[in-house]
């Protein structure tokens, strides 16, 4: 897939099999991840009827680390971290957008009539979070206002709090649905955000369709398909909470089911849950 700059950017397309028209989920992924990123939510959100389109976002990829040394990737995917490629980000979700409603609109196209372009939905994971955050109206001091309204809800696997200014200032504005997912544990190395200074942006949106699941003893890599650390062996219950509270927010808010949005206001969703995770919606 080509931008309007010529910057290529790879997708990952899955359809449901079904032929009726289906909302749409954007995925973007970590520093360093690529659009096979996630692979069990994908493949679990278009068995329930989405179509998903995971990205992947040259200059801060998987390219980054395959084939270089150790020391050298880490020093690539520090520098990669940067407003620039915060900035490329987002303009490949908003190109990609642009890029699907033609494809809807294209007789030729496989997608053609397929894609409920008034129904989607935009989930990323860690820089893919600040990715999403930004397009979904987020006001950062070192990127330009870059809010796409074709966004109707939005899943945050490990938020961040901004750097700069108040977190108030900085999510007290957006007004579409989100979920938030993060863990007790969830810290990575490159950058500053702790496990206490993800969950301010829950604090920070505005009530009304938002919602906090925080993993007890989850770490940063609890959300992708990558195995835990040698000391943290992986929670398998990790996974199937995180599938089966991600679709019930898509289906109540992407498709204004009732009955999902009422399971996730009650106490039914913690028996997807273990003791310690905390549940919080408002």
């Amino acid at each position: 897939m080509s931008s309007q700059a010529d910057r290529v950017i790879p997708v990952l397309v899955s359809i449901p099999n079904r032929k009726s028209v289906a909302p749409a989920i954007l995925f973007s992924h970590g520093l360093g991840g690529s659009r096979e990123a996630a692979s069990y939510l994908r493949e679990h959100w278009t068995a329930r009827g989405y179509i998903t389109i995971f990205l992947q976002h040259p200059g801060s990829d998987s390219s980054l680390w395959l084939n270089v040394s150790r020391l050298q990737a880490g020093r690539q995917l520090r520098n990669a971290a940067s407003r620039e490629n915060l900035e490329l980000r987002v303009t490949d979700v908003t190109d990609v957008l642009d890029i699907l409603s033609k494809w809807n609109s294209t007789p030729a196209h496989p997608l053609f009539g397929r894609i409920d372009i008034e129904r989607v939905g935009l989930s990323g994971h860690s820089f893919g979070a600040r990715t999403t955050q930004i397009v979904i109206g987020q006001k950062d001091w070192l990127v330009p206002d870059k809010k796409d309204s074709r966004i109707k809800a939005a899943v945050l696997f490990s938020p961040s709090s901004p750097r700069l200014g108040s977190v108030e200032t900085a999510f007290g504005s957006i007004d579409i649905p989100c979920l938030l997912l993060t863990g007790t544990r969830d810290v990575v190395a490159i950058g500053s955000q702790t496990a206490e200074s993800r969950l301010a942006v829950f604090a920070a949106l505005q009530p009304g369709g938002t919602y906090q699941l925080v993993l007890h003893k989850a770490t940063h890599s609890a959300f992708t398909d990558g195995v835990a650390g040698r000391d943290s062996p992986r929670n398998l219950n990790h996974h199937r909470a995180i599938k089966a509270i991600t679709t019930a927010f898509w289906d109540a808010h992407l498709q204004d089911n009732a009955r999902a949005k009422g399971w996730l206001n009650t106490n039914e969703v913690r028996n997807v849950l273990e003791e310690k995770d905390d549940w919080q919606a408002k």
